[in-house]
């Protein structure tokens, strides 16, 4: 049996996590913050979490940690001109410095395990460059930088790899995809024209923390409908 820690499983991307990781007879623990499971998961324990806190506790990491992933994010998009700096900097103690403060603790328990893994997420905006994406793409810049920095810094014993998303339908999407005619319009976008899907991130996820991804470490896998690849 493995053990893993989700962060941010309580719902979207993370909550499908949590019920695959279970499913297959790991162990798991996980964290919310606003959305507290409404019932149990088998295999599955939760604690409240806010990562923005300066000194959170974390007491209830395991002793041996096969895979750490964290989910939390935020998707505010605006007019560059009229997002304060103050803005960004919430941004990135969410995205980034609630990400370290979650490694750094669980650091100790990962090397403790055989060919551990980390998963962290990014957005195809990075990459891309959109319109009103300012805000998030400087975060998930700074999770990419780390995600490569951090995989040549703990290799051999534990990997660090990220995945970056196009639209997904998540809770945290809801008021870009509250019409028919929005989704329609933002599947449209894709080349493979339809929204991505929380399965189809999380089996990414539950990939790259398994020993058949046991070759890979530094990565940003582009898991966005084509949307960064494709022209058509």
């Amino acid at each position: 049996m493995k053990k893993y820690v989700i962060i941010g499983g309580s719902s979207g991307i993370g909550l499908q996590l949590v019920k695959q990781l279970a499913q297959d007879d790991n162990e798991v623990v996980a964290t919310y913050f606003k959305n507290k499971p409404d019932k149990q998961i088998e295999n599955t324990t939760y604690h409240y979490l806010d990562v923005t806190e300066e000194n959170p506790g974390f007491e209830f990491f395991p002793d041996n940690l096969d895979g750490l992933v964290y989910c939390p994010g935020s998707i505010n998009l605006r007019p560059f001109h009229r997002l304060k700096p103050e803005s960004f900097l919430e941004d990135y103690k969410l995205q980034v410095l609630g990400a370290v403060k979650i490694i750094q603790a669980a650091l100790p328990a990962l090397k403790r395990a055989d060919n551990a893994s980390v998963v962290l997420f990014s957005t195809v905006a990075v990459q891309r460059g959109f319109i009103f994406h300012t805000q998030v793409a400087a975060s998930k810049g700074a999770i990419e930088g780390l995600t490569r920095s951090l995989a040549a810094e703990l290799a051999p014993g534990v990997r660090v790899n990220c995945i970056a998303p196009s639209l997904t339908d998540t809770p945290l999407a809801e008021a870009l995809l509250n019409t028919n005619e929005k989704r329609e319009s933002n599947a449209n976008r894709h080349p493979l024209k339809r929204l991505g899907e929380v399965s189809d991130m999380a089996h990414m996820a539950q990939f790259l923390l398994s020993e058949k991804s046991g070759w890979i470490s530094g990565q940003v896998l582009h898991v966005d409908g084509g949307m960064s690849a494709l022209k058509v």
